[in-house]
């Protein structure tokens, strides 16, 4: 009798958590980022995006008035919710990872302590559950001195679980290409540890014009966030971060925002800049993109996936995402039943199983294998 091939493992490399020591410095919060709680909603309110800044106002003179930003449900800070999740959306480990805005707003007294309490937390996490398929991507005090930010990355390296770091686009508050920053982006690559990029902070609100707040989150999560990323990792190119530390390793989270679109752009702006034409250059964009940069899935298109397995160069650099416990259905508390199935993870799986073929080999890398092979997610 043939032995059937096992089943390719579905790995979701981009999952959010907050631990409670994250929650509480963000309840004692007077400024963005924050959470609330106001008397008609049963579970407390993350207030992220400064776009959500005028009906967070409101809602605090007026208790008739629309609730600002997302409730904080059981999804963002329980385990079993995590795990009820992956089990109702057929995810076998999930990479967990500290949500924005991380610790970019932590004084720089007290964000080494604060990253060494949330990345024990994480590792506790993958530990707690007995056959639990855990790993995480641990967080840096990025606002503390480089030895305080370097002496984490060592602490880090010594985590079983960890298998990278989350990152936004400030750096250390001026950029990704910030030449202050780069002793830190080789003490990663050195500790091979990847980043994951992840935006926050997207486009001033002014871009969105008088009418934003009659959209919802749309125009700054849907355009500002992949803007952002794009911008920051352009920048890094432009400055030569990539050549200067080759062994570094990105994950770009949203599929690299509009990089996929705009890579060739780009590269043509650069051959016909006067400015740079007596630089000498180092690669191109598209070399950068398909030797150091991979990219999630999480851009709910066929399209949009295409476009993302052409610009890195092939579906073996491209890793299945959900962004939980963000997107969850509209109505109610999500999780619970067949009636959990999320859209925001129907749309990504879809997009993997119409771009590469269902069951295919290369569709079997996004979901999972690549992960498991780029993370090392067989060693514990």
């Amino acid at each position: 009798m043939a032995h059937q091939k096992p089943k390719p493992q579905v790995v979701d490399i981009h999952t959010h958590m907050y631990p409670p020591a994250y929650i509480s410095i963000l309840s004692s919060r007077d400024t963005i980022p924050l959470i609330r709680r106001f008397p008609s909603s049963p579970d407390p309110r993350l207030i992220l995006l400064e776009a959500e800044l005028p009906a967070l106002e409101a809602a605090l003179h007026d208790p008739t008035a629309p609730l600002p930003g997302r409730p904080l449900t059981k999804h963002f800070s329980h385990l079993s919710q995590k795990l009820h999740f992956m089990a109702t959306q057929k995810i076998d480990i999930s990479v967990l990872s500290l949500a924005n805005p991380w610790l970019d707003f932590v004084s720089p007294l007290e964000a080494g302590q604060a990253a060494d309490q949330v990345n024990g937390s994480f590792e506790l996490m993958c530990t707690a559950r007995k056959g639990s398929r855990f790993f995480f991507f641990g967080t840096l005090p990025l606002s503390a001195p480089l030895p305080t930010i370097l002496a984490s990355i060592d602490n880090l390296k010594r985590l079983p679980h960890c298998r990278g770091i989350i990152m936004g686009t400030t750096g250390l508050g001026a950029g990704l290409d910030d030449p202050s920053l780069l002793p830190i982006l080789k003490a990663l690559a050195t500790a091979h540890l990847p980043i994951f990029l992840h935006p926050h902070y997207g486009l001033p609100n002014s871009v969105y014009g008088p009418r934003a707040s009659e959209y919802g989150h749309v125009l700054p999560l849907a355009l500002g966030f992949p803007m952002e990323t794009t911008i920051a990792v352009a920048r890094m190119y432009l400055a030569g971060v990539f050549d200067a530390v080759p062994a570094l390793r990105m994950i770009l989270a949203h599929s690299g925002g509009t990089l996929p679109f705009l890579a060739g752009r780009i590269e043509s702006c650069v051959l016909h800049d006067g400015k740079l034409a007596t630089v000498k250059r180092g690669r191109t964009v598209w070399e950068v993109l398909r030797e150091q940069v991979y990219l999630d899935a999480v851009v709910y298109s066929e399209v949009g996936l295409r476009a993302a397995v052409e610009a890195s160069g092939g579906a073996e650099r491209l890793m299945f995402g959900t962004d939980h416990p963000f997107f969850p259905p509209v109505g109610g508390e999500a999780g619970d039943g067949e009636e959990g199935k999320w859209e925001s993870v129907r749309l990504n799986v879809e997009a993997v199983d119409k771009a590469l073929g269902e069951g295919s080999e290369e569709a079997g890398m996004v979901m999972g294998g690549n992960a498991v092979k780029v993370l090392r997610l067989y060693e514990e």
